[in-house]
């Protein structure tokens, strides 16, 4: 009942930066939590950020706080991942994910809808 598919990956060198886009279609509201995770090759999937569908507030792992920003736009049904000073640890596939539940998980276990990812790769 939602379908989730992201764009904006791509191939950079460390420090540059990249704009994730996440569009959301199907039956959404905006008291769901959205939000980002990645996996890299050999790698569990891990939690990037996520914005509450409750409070609102956005959620960062401590890998990537100060350097990403998560944003949403209700009206695009649309959330966003602005990344800079990318490093090659960054290097994965970014997944966007919704939550019915509207609370901000950081086990990828408890979202209920996932896109198809887009890759990031970082040279050094």
């Amino acid at each position: 009942q939602v379908q989730l598919v992201e764009s904006g990956g791509g191939l950079v060198q460390t420090g540059d930066s990249l704009r994730l886009s996440c569009a959301a279609s199907g039956r959404t509201s905006s008291s769901y939590s959205m939000g980002w995770f990645r996996q890299a090759p050999g790698k569990e999937r891990e939690f990037v950020t996520a914005i509450s569908g409750r409070d609102k507030s956005p959620y960062y792992a401590d890998s990537v706080k100060g350097r990403f920003t998560i944003s949403k736009d209700n009206a695009k049904k649309a959330v966003y991942l602005q990344m800079s000073s990318l490093k090659p640890e960054d290097t994965a596939v970014y997944y966007c994910a919704l939550s019915l539940s509207g609370i901000v998980y950081y086990d990828p276990s408890r979202y209920n809808y996932w896109g198809q990812g887009t890759q990031v790769s970082v040279s050094s």
